[in-house]
Protein backbone atom coordinates (compact mmCIF):
# COMPACT_ATOMS: atom_id res chain seq x y z
CA UNK A 1 0.00 0.00 0.00
CA UNK A 2 1.34 2.95 -1.03
CA UNK A 3 2.00 5.85 1.54
CA UNK A 4 -0.15 8.38 -0.13
CA UNK A 5 0.98 11.36 2.57
CA UNK A 6 3.95 11.16 0.78
CA UNK A 7 3.08 11.51 -2.71
CA UNK A 8 1.07 14.60 -1.87
CA UNK A 9 4.58 16.09 -0.73
CA UNK A 10 5.78 15.41 -4.42
CA UNK A 11 3.01 18.25 -5.14
CA UNK A 12 4.99 21.78 -5.33
CA UNK A 13 1.68 23.37 -4.94
CA UNK A 14 1.01 22.48 -1.48
CA UNK A 15 4.05 24.19 -0.05
CA UNK A 16 2.90 27.74 -1.07
CA UNK A 17 -1.25 26.88 -0.32
CA UNK A 18 -0.53 24.74 2.72
CA UNK A 19 -4.05 25.11 3.87
CA UNK A 20 -5.59 23.81 0.41
CA UNK A 21 -8.21 21.28 -0.22
CA UNK A 22 -8.24 20.95 -4.03
CA UNK A 23 -11.43 18.81 -5.06
CA UNK A 24 -11.34 19.87 -9.02
CA UNK A 25 -9.21 17.46 -10.69
CA UNK A 26 -12.11 16.22 -12.71
CA UNK A 27 -11.28 19.78 -14.30
CA UNK A 28 -7.59 19.39 -14.32
CA UNK A 29 -5.45 17.57 -11.92
CA UNK A 30 -2.69 19.29 -9.94
CA UNK A 31 0.90 18.35 -11.27
CA UNK A 32 4.03 16.87 -9.60
CA UNK A 33 7.42 17.76 -8.99
CA UNK A 34 8.79 15.42 -11.69
CA UNK A 35 6.55 16.82 -14.43
CA UNK A 36 7.55 20.22 -13.65
CA UNK A 37 11.01 19.24 -13.77
CA UNK A 38 10.71 17.27 -16.84
CA UNK A 39 10.13 20.53 -19.16
CA UNK A 40 11.89 22.94 -16.93
CA UNK A 41 15.18 20.50 -18.23
CA UNK A 42 13.70 20.44 -21.69
CA UNK A 43 13.77 23.94 -22.25
CA UNK A 44 16.67 24.65 -19.63
CA UNK A 45 18.84 21.69 -21.49
CA UNK A 46 17.74 21.14 -24.13
CA UNK A 47 15.11 23.14 -26.10
CA UNK A 48 15.35 22.21 -30.13
CA UNK A 49 12.74 21.22 -31.96
CA UNK A 50 12.28 17.61 -33.09
CA UNK A 51 12.97 15.36 -36.31
CA UNK A 52 14.60 18.36 -38.52
CA UNK A 53 17.56 19.12 -37.36
CA UNK A 54 21.11 17.32 -37.37
CA UNK A 55 22.48 18.28 -34.70
CA UNK A 56 22.88 17.04 -30.91
CA UNK A 57 19.82 18.93 -29.45
CA UNK A 58 17.40 18.29 -32.11
CA UNK A 59 18.53 14.25 -31.33
CA UNK A 60 18.10 14.37 -27.87
CA UNK A 61 14.71 16.25 -28.46
CA UNK A 62 13.44 13.71 -31.10
CA UNK A 63 14.21 11.12 -28.35
CA UNK A 64 12.55 12.23 -25.44
CA UNK A 65 9.45 12.87 -27.34
CA UNK A 66 9.40 9.75 -29.62
CA UNK A 67 10.17 8.54 -26.16
CA UNK A 68 6.87 9.63 -24.71
CA UNK A 69 5.04 7.85 -27.46
CA UNK A 70 6.38 4.71 -26.95
CA UNK A 71 5.19 5.83 -22.86
CA UNK A 72 1.87 5.82 -24.07
CA UNK A 73 1.98 3.15 -26.41
CA UNK A 74 2.34 0.48 -23.04
CA UNK A 75 0.21 2.60 -20.64
CA UNK A 76 -2.66 1.65 -22.80
CA UNK A 77 -1.23 -1.52 -24.54
CA UNK A 78 -1.66 -0.23 -28.16
CA UNK A 79 -0.16 -2.89 -30.41
CA UNK A 80 2.25 -0.38 -31.97
CA UNK A 81 3.44 3.40 -31.73
CA UNK A 82 2.13 4.13 -34.96
CA UNK A 83 -1.45 3.67 -33.41
CA UNK A 84 -0.65 6.92 -30.59
CA UNK A 85 -1.34 10.57 -32.37
CA UNK A 86 -0.52 13.54 -30.30
CA UNK A 87 -2.89 16.28 -30.06
CA UNK A 88 -3.90 19.15 -27.97
CA UNK A 89 -5.92 17.11 -25.64
CA UNK A 90 -9.50 15.40 -25.67
CA UNK A 91 -11.45 17.86 -27.69
CA UNK A 92 -8.93 18.43 -30.36
CA UNK A 93 -8.49 14.10 -30.51
CA UNK A 94 -12.49 13.95 -30.61
CA UNK A 95 -13.02 16.75 -33.58
CA UNK A 96 -10.22 14.45 -35.41
CA UNK A 97 -12.32 11.37 -35.75
CA UNK A 98 -16.12 13.25 -36.28
CA UNK A 99 -14.48 15.85 -38.62
CA UNK A 100 -11.51 13.90 -40.33
CA UNK A 101 -12.64 9.89 -40.22
CA UNK A 102 -16.06 11.48 -40.32
CA UNK A 103 -16.36 13.79 -42.77
CA UNK A 104 -14.52 10.97 -44.96
CA UNK A 105 -16.62 7.82 -44.44
CA UNK A 106 -19.95 9.43 -43.03
CA UNK A 107 -22.71 9.46 -45.72
CA UNK A 108 -26.33 11.18 -45.93
CA UNK A 109 -28.70 8.70 -43.37
CA UNK A 110 -25.88 7.38 -41.76
CA UNK A 111 -26.47 7.79 -37.72
CA UNK A 112 -24.10 8.11 -34.91
CA UNK A 113 -24.97 7.04 -31.26
CA UNK A 114 -23.83 9.15 -28.40
CA UNK A 115 -25.50 9.27 -24.49
CA UNK A 116 -27.04 11.59 -22.70
CA UNK A 117 -23.56 11.60 -20.39
CA UNK A 118 -21.63 12.94 -22.85
CA UNK A 119 -19.20 16.07 -22.20
CA UNK A 120 -19.83 18.62 -25.05
CA UNK A 121 -16.37 18.14 -26.53
CA UNK A 122 -18.04 14.20 -27.45
CA UNK A 123 -21.35 15.97 -28.70
CA UNK A 124 -20.37 19.24 -30.57
CA UNK A 125 -18.21 17.69 -33.28
CA UNK A 126 -20.47 15.36 -33.65
CA UNK A 127 -23.53 17.56 -34.36
CA UNK A 128 -21.36 19.78 -36.52
CA UNK A 129 -20.46 16.46 -38.71
CA UNK A 130 -24.51 15.46 -38.65
CA UNK A 131 -25.50 18.94 -40.05
CA UNK A 132 -22.86 18.72 -42.61
CA UNK A 133 -23.57 15.12 -43.92
CA UNK A 134 -27.14 14.86 -42.78
CA UNK A 135 -26.65 12.10 -40.47
CA UNK A 136 -29.09 11.06 -37.75
CA UNK A 137 -27.44 11.30 -33.90
CA UNK A 138 -29.17 8.95 -31.02
CA UNK A 139 -29.07 9.18 -27.51
CA UNK A 140 -28.58 6.21 -25.15
CA UNK A 141 -30.45 7.16 -21.76
CA UNK A 142 -29.24 6.66 -18.40
CA UNK A 143 -30.98 5.08 -15.38
CA UNK A 144 -31.89 6.58 -12.21
CA UNK A 145 -28.36 5.62 -10.94
CA UNK A 146 -26.63 7.36 -13.98
CA UNK A 147 -25.49 4.16 -15.44
CA UNK A 148 -26.31 4.07 -19.47
CA UNK A 149 -28.64 1.63 -20.38
CA UNK A 150 -27.65 -1.23 -22.69
CA UNK A 151 -30.77 -2.45 -23.46
CA UNK A 152 -31.55 0.98 -24.90
CA UNK A 153 -28.46 1.25 -26.42
CA UNK A 154 -29.59 -2.45 -28.19
CA UNK A 155 -32.90 -0.94 -29.37
CA UNK A 156 -31.01 2.47 -30.71
CA UNK A 157 -28.61 0.48 -32.72
CA UNK A 158 -29.15 -0.31 -36.67
CA UNK A 159 -27.16 -1.26 -40.15
CA UNK A 160 -27.43 2.23 -40.72
CA UNK A 161 -24.89 2.59 -37.24
CA UNK A 162 -21.54 4.17 -38.31
CA UNK A 163 -19.89 5.38 -35.02
CA UNK A 164 -20.89 4.86 -31.17
CA UNK A 165 -19.01 7.47 -28.91
CA UNK A 166 -19.39 7.18 -25.41
CA UNK A 167 -17.74 7.73 -22.16
CA UNK A 168 -15.79 5.81 -19.95
CA UNK A 169 -15.95 7.58 -16.72
CA UNK A 170 -18.80 10.58 -16.76
CA UNK A 171 -17.27 13.70 -15.67
CA UNK A 172 -20.16 14.50 -13.92
CA UNK A 173 -21.24 11.53 -11.88
CA UNK A 174 -18.28 9.62 -11.93
CA UNK A 175 -19.95 6.94 -13.12
CA UNK A 176 -17.88 3.52 -14.74
CA UNK A 177 -19.61 2.62 -18.13
CA UNK A 178 -19.30 -0.85 -18.65
CA UNK A 179 -17.64 0.03 -21.74
CA UNK A 180 -16.80 -3.22 -23.27
CA UNK A 181 -20.07 -4.65 -23.40
CA UNK A 182 -21.35 -1.37 -25.86
CA UNK A 183 -18.08 -2.08 -28.22
CA UNK A 184 -18.87 -5.91 -28.65
CA UNK A 185 -22.35 -5.00 -28.99
CA UNK A 186 -21.13 -2.11 -32.18
CA UNK A 187 -18.51 -4.11 -33.30
CA UNK A 188 -21.33 -6.80 -33.95
CA UNK A 189 -23.17 -4.34 -36.94
CA UNK A 190 -19.61 -3.35 -38.03
CA UNK A 191 -20.19 -0.10 -36.29
CA UNK A 192 -16.79 1.82 -35.33
CA UNK A 193 -16.40 2.87 -31.62
CA UNK A 194 -14.81 6.09 -29.94
CA UNK A 195 -14.26 5.92 -26.25
CA UNK A 196 -13.77 9.54 -24.63
CA UNK A 197 -11.26 8.43 -21.46
CA UNK A 198 -10.39 11.79 -20.81
CA UNK A 199 -11.62 10.55 -17.09
CA UNK A 200 -10.43 6.72 -16.97
CA UNK A 201 -7.50 8.08 -18.20
CA UNK A 202 -6.18 9.03 -14.69
CA UNK A 203 -7.46 7.04 -12.65
CA UNK A 204 -7.54 3.47 -13.81
CA UNK A 205 -5.57 0.68 -16.07
CA UNK A 206 -6.27 0.76 -20.01
CA UNK A 207 -6.09 -2.01 -22.54
CA UNK A 208 -7.31 -1.15 -25.96
CA UNK A 209 -6.72 -4.10 -27.41
CA UNK A 210 -9.06 -5.95 -24.66
CA UNK A 211 -11.10 -3.33 -25.37
CA UNK A 212 -10.69 -3.46 -29.01
CA UNK A 213 -11.74 -0.16 -29.10
CA UNK A 214 -11.14 2.19 -32.47
CA UNK A 215 -10.96 5.39 -30.99
CA UNK A 216 -9.15 6.22 -27.64
CA UNK A 217 -8.85 9.56 -26.91
CA UNK A 218 -7.64 11.05 -23.44
CA UNK A 219 -6.02 14.46 -21.68
CA UNK A 220 -2.46 15.11 -20.01
CA UNK A 221 -3.66 17.72 -17.87
CA UNK A 222 -6.19 15.37 -16.09
CA UNK A 223 -3.10 13.05 -15.08
CA UNK A 224 -0.70 15.24 -14.00
CA UNK A 225 0.60 16.21 -16.99
CA UNK A 226 0.46 19.50 -18.48
CA UNK A 227 -2.09 20.90 -20.14
CA UNK A 228 -2.48 21.70 -24.37
CA UNK A 229 -1.37 17.89 -24.75
CA UNK A 230 -3.52 14.66 -25.18
CA UNK A 231 -3.66 11.59 -27.19
CA UNK A 232 -5.95 10.20 -29.64
CA UNK A 233 -5.23 6.03 -30.00
CA UNK A 234 -6.38 4.65 -33.45
CA UNK A 235 -6.76 1.31 -35.00
CA UNK A 236 -3.71 1.55 -37.40
CA UNK A 237 -5.88 0.29 -40.59
CA UNK A 238 -7.81 3.06 -39.22
CA UNK A 239 -5.24 5.60 -39.85
CA UNK A 240 -4.01 3.87 -43.14
CA UNK A 241 -6.84 4.75 -44.98
CA UNK A 242 -7.68 8.19 -43.23
CA UNK A 243 -7.13 11.36 -44.48
CA UNK A 244 -5.40 14.10 -42.19
CA UNK A 245 -7.78 16.93 -40.95
CA UNK A 246 -4.30 19.13 -40.64
CA UNK A 247 -1.77 19.90 -42.68
CA UNK A 248 1.46 21.56 -43.18
CA UNK A 249 5.16 21.16 -42.40
CA UNK A 250 6.40 18.05 -41.15
CA UNK A 251 3.88 15.79 -42.11
CA UNK A 252 4.83 15.02 -45.58
CA UNK A 253 7.37 13.66 -47.28
CA UNK A 254 6.98 15.05 -51.00
CA UNK A 255 6.12 18.08 -51.73
CA UNK A 256 5.57 19.56 -55.29
CA UNK A 257 3.69 22.53 -56.58
CA UNK A 258 0.51 20.63 -57.34
CA UNK A 259 0.85 17.60 -54.98
CA UNK A 260 1.84 16.59 -51.75
CA UNK A 261 2.85 12.73 -50.23
CA UNK A 262 1.88 12.05 -46.42
CA UNK A 263 4.39 10.89 -44.18
CA UNK A 264 4.50 7.93 -42.25
CA UNK A 265 1.84 6.89 -39.57
CA UNK A 266 1.87 8.39 -36.47
CA UNK A 267 3.78 11.74 -37.77
CA UNK A 268 0.91 11.86 -41.12
CA UNK A 269 -1.03 13.66 -38.64
CA UNK A 270 0.39 15.66 -36.77
CA UNK A 271 1.63 18.64 -38.69
CA UNK A 272 3.84 21.38 -38.08
CA UNK A 273 5.97 22.04 -35.08
CA UNK A 274 4.91 19.76 -32.38
CA UNK A 275 3.87 20.38 -28.86
CA UNK A 276 7.17 18.94 -27.79
CA UNK A 277 7.81 20.16 -24.08
CA UNK A 278 3.77 19.20 -23.51
CA UNK A 279 4.78 15.50 -24.58
CA UNK A 280 7.70 15.31 -22.88
CA UNK A 281 6.06 16.17 -19.45
CA UNK A 282 3.02 13.73 -20.24
CA UNK A 283 5.50 11.00 -20.51
CA UNK A 284 7.21 12.03 -17.37
CA UNK A 285 3.66 11.97 -15.87
CA UNK A 286 2.98 8.56 -16.87
CA UNK A 287 5.92 7.12 -15.66
CA UNK A 288 5.14 8.81 -12.19
CA UNK A 289 1.75 7.38 -12.38
CA UNK A 290 3.14 3.41 -13.34
CA UNK A 291 5.71 3.98 -10.47
CA UNK A 292 2.85 4.43 -8.40
CA UNK A 293 0.45 1.68 -10.19
CA UNK A 294 -2.76 2.58 -11.41
CA UNK A 295 -3.94 -0.45 -9.73
CA UNK A 296 -3.37 1.60 -6.30
CA UNK A 297 -5.16 4.56 -7.81
CA UNK A 298 -7.99 3.56 -8.21
CA UNK A 299 -7.66 1.78 -4.73
CA UNK A 300 -7.20 4.76 -3.42
CA UNK A 301 -10.18 6.39 -5.58
CA UNK A 302 -12.88 3.77 -4.48
CA UNK A 303 -11.68 4.51 -0.53
CA UNK A 304 -12.34 7.86 -1.10
CA UNK A 305 -15.69 7.63 -2.87
CA UNK A 306 -16.64 5.42 -0.12
CA UNK A 307 -16.10 8.01 2.77
CA UNK A 308 -17.22 10.89 0.96
CA UNK A 309 -20.72 9.29 0.56
CA UNK A 310 -20.56 7.86 3.94
CA UNK A 311 -19.90 11.39 5.22
CA UNK A 312 -22.15 13.53 2.74
CA UNK A 313 -25.11 11.58 3.54
CA UNK A 314 -25.25 12.49 7.45
CA UNK A 315 -25.85 15.93 5.96
CA UNK A 316 -29.17 16.90 5.91
CA UNK A 317 -31.06 17.99 2.85
CA UNK A 318 -27.96 16.91 0.49
CA UNK A 319 -28.81 15.21 -2.98
CA UNK A 320 -26.13 13.25 -4.23
CA UNK A 321 -26.59 12.38 -8.36
CA UNK A 322 -24.94 9.00 -9.63
CA UNK A 323 -24.21 5.29 -8.94
CA UNK A 324 -23.49 6.33 -5.07
CA UNK A 325 -20.92 3.27 -5.47
CA UNK A 326 -17.43 2.92 -4.96
CA UNK A 327 -17.17 -0.17 -7.32
CA UNK A 328 -18.83 1.97 -10.50
CA UNK A 329 -17.98 5.27 -9.72
CA UNK A 330 -14.26 6.82 -10.08
CA UNK A 331 -13.01 10.47 -8.58
CA UNK A 332 -16.02 12.15 -9.09
CA UNK A 333 -19.42 13.24 -7.01
CA UNK A 334 -22.09 15.48 -7.82
CA UNK A 335 -24.68 16.73 -5.77
CA UNK A 336 -27.11 19.81 -4.34
CA UNK A 337 -27.54 21.09 -1.21
CA UNK A 338 -31.24 22.45 -0.88
CA UNK A 339 -31.81 25.85 -0.25
CA UNK A 340 -27.93 26.67 -1.34
CA UNK A 341 -27.36 27.41 -5.65
CA UNK A 342 -23.90 25.31 -6.31
CA UNK A 343 -22.41 28.91 -7.12
CA UNK A 344 -22.90 30.23 -3.91
CA UNK A 345 -22.03 26.95 -1.80
CA UNK A 346 -18.49 26.77 -4.26
CA UNK A 347 -17.86 30.75 -3.16
CA UNK A 348 -18.34 29.60 0.53
CA UNK A 349 -16.45 26.75 0.30
CA UNK A 350 -13.41 29.12 -1.52
CA UNK A 351 -13.33 30.85 1.48
CA UNK A 352 -12.59 27.96 3.28
CA UNK A 353 -9.60 27.03 1.16
CA UNK A 354 -11.74 24.81 -0.72
CA UNK A 355 -11.83 24.30 -4.41
CA UNK A 356 -14.73 22.63 -6.04
CA UNK A 357 -16.27 23.11 -9.33
CA UNK A 358 -19.70 24.33 -9.89
CA UNK A 359 -22.24 24.74 -13.05
CA UNK A 360 -23.14 22.32 -16.28
CA UNK A 361 -19.99 20.79 -16.19
CA UNK A 362 -20.00 21.32 -19.87
CA UNK A 363 -22.77 18.80 -19.74
CA UNK A 364 -26.01 20.76 -20.31
CA UNK A 365 -28.34 17.99 -22.19
CA UNK A 366 -27.31 15.55 -18.50
CA UNK A 367 -28.31 18.74 -16.89
CA UNK A 368 -31.68 18.60 -18.51
CA UNK A 369 -31.81 14.32 -17.72
CA UNK A 370 -31.27 15.40 -13.85
CA UNK A 371 -33.55 17.92 -13.71
CA UNK A 372 -31.17 20.38 -12.14
CA UNK A 373 -29.36 23.22 -14.30
CA UNK A 374 -26.06 23.13 -12.30
CA UNK A 375 -24.33 20.63 -9.22
CA UNK A 376 -21.60 21.23 -6.90
CA UNK A 377 -18.90 18.85 -8.15
CA UNK A 378 -16.13 17.56 -6.27
CA UNK A 379 -13.43 15.32 -7.72
CA UNK A 380 -10.58 13.83 -6.44
CA UNK A 381 -7.35 12.61 -6.95
CA UNK A 382 -4.02 10.56 -5.46
CA UNK A 383 -3.22 14.08 -3.60
CA UNK A 384 -6.43 14.01 -1.82
CA UNK A 385 -7.07 11.83 1.47
CA UNK A 386 -9.82 11.82 4.54
CA UNK A 387 -9.02 15.31 6.11
CA UNK A 388 -9.99 16.86 2.93
CA UNK A 389 -13.53 15.76 3.29
CA UNK A 390 -13.57 16.04 6.49
CA UNK A 391 -12.99 19.79 6.18
CA UNK A 392 -15.30 19.45 3.43
CA UNK A 393 -18.33 18.73 5.14
CA UNK A 394 -17.65 21.51 8.27
CA UNK A 395 -17.28 23.98 5.26
CA UNK A 396 -20.98 22.60 3.67
CA UNK A 397 -22.37 23.02 7.00
CA UNK A 398 -21.11 26.34 7.42
CA UNK A 399 -22.58 27.14 3.95
CA UNK A 400 -26.25 25.67 5.27
CA UNK A 401 -26.18 27.73 8.35
CA UNK A 402 -25.40 30.98 5.98
CA UNK A 403 -28.24 30.36 3.63
CA UNK A 404 -30.93 28.08 4.88
CA UNK A 405 -33.26 29.38 7.30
Amino acid sequence: MKDFAKIKAQFPIFKSNKKLVYLDSAATALKPKCVIDAINDYYTNCGANVHRGMYDLSEKATDMYEGARKTVQKFINAKSEREIIFTSGTTESINFVALGWGGQNLKSGDEIILSALEHHSNLLPWQKIAKEKNCVIKFVDVDKNGILKIDHFSKLMSRKTKIVALTHVSNVLGTINPIKKFIQKAHAISAKVLIDAAQSAPHMSLDVQSLDCDFLAFSGHKMGGPTGVGVLYAKEKILETTEPLFTGGSMTIEVTKNHAKWNDLPWKFEAGTPKVAEVIGLGAAINWLNEIGMDEVRSHDEKLIEFALQELKKIKGIRLYGPCNPKIQSGTISFNLEGVHPHDLASILNSENIAIRAGHHCCMPLMESLNTEATARISFYIYNTEEDIKKLVLAINKAKKIFVI
